[in-house]
C-alpha cells in the first residue's frame, strides 16, 4: 500500500485503469503499464495540478530526475534491453507522468514509437505481479 498522497492529488482515471501500482519512491508513484509487448513503467509525481516538468519546484525536478535514472537503470538491468525510452508527452492525459519503456531491436514497432502501435495486450495477472515484485527487489 502506498502512503497518503500529497493533499489534493488525484490520479487520472485513465492512468489508474491501464496500470498497476508498484512502489512509492518519494516524489513519484511507480506503476507498470498493463501492456505486455514492452516492459513499460510510469512515474507519476504526486503533485496536484502539475502538467509539465517545469511546473514542478526545482527540488521536485531534481527528485524526478533522480527517480527516473534509478528506475531506468533498474529496468535496463532487469530486462537486458537494447534501449530505454523515456518521455512525458501529455497529449491525451495532461497530468504529468513519465513513460519509461524497455525497447529491443526487432520488438513490436521497432524502431518507431510504441504509442498507437497496434492494440494493447494486457498481462496475465500472475505475470504482472511477478514483474512488479522483481522490480521492487531490484530497486
Amino acid at each position: 500500500m502506498l502512503p497518503d498522497r500529497k493533499k489534493g492529488f488525484v490520479l487520472d482515471p485513465r492512468l489508474e485503469g491501464e496500470s498497476f501500482p508498484v512502489a512509492w519512491l518519494g516524489l513519484c508513484e511507480l506503476r507498470i503499464r498493463d501492456e505486455k509487448r514492452w516492459p513499460w513503467l510510469l512515474l507519476i509525481p504526486q503533485r496536484p495540478g502539475v502538467e509539465e516538468v517545469h511546473d514542478l519546484t526545482p527540488l521536485d525536478q531534481a527528485m524526478l530526475s533522480f527517480e527516473t535514472n534509478m528506475v531506468s537503470k533498474a529496468l535496463k538491468e532487469m530486462t537486458g534491453c537494447t534501449k530505454i525510452n523515456c518521455g512525458a508527452l501529455g497529449n491525451i492525459v495532461r497530468q504529468l507522468h513519465l513513460h519509461i519503456i524497455a525497447r529491443n531491436e526487432g520488438d513490436s514497432g521497432w524502431p518507431g514509437a510504441v504509442w498507437g502501435y497496434g492494440a494493447r495486450e494486457p498481462y496475465k495477472r500472475e505475470t504482472l505481479h511477478d514483474f512488479a515484485e522483481k522490480l521492487r527487489c531490484r530497486l
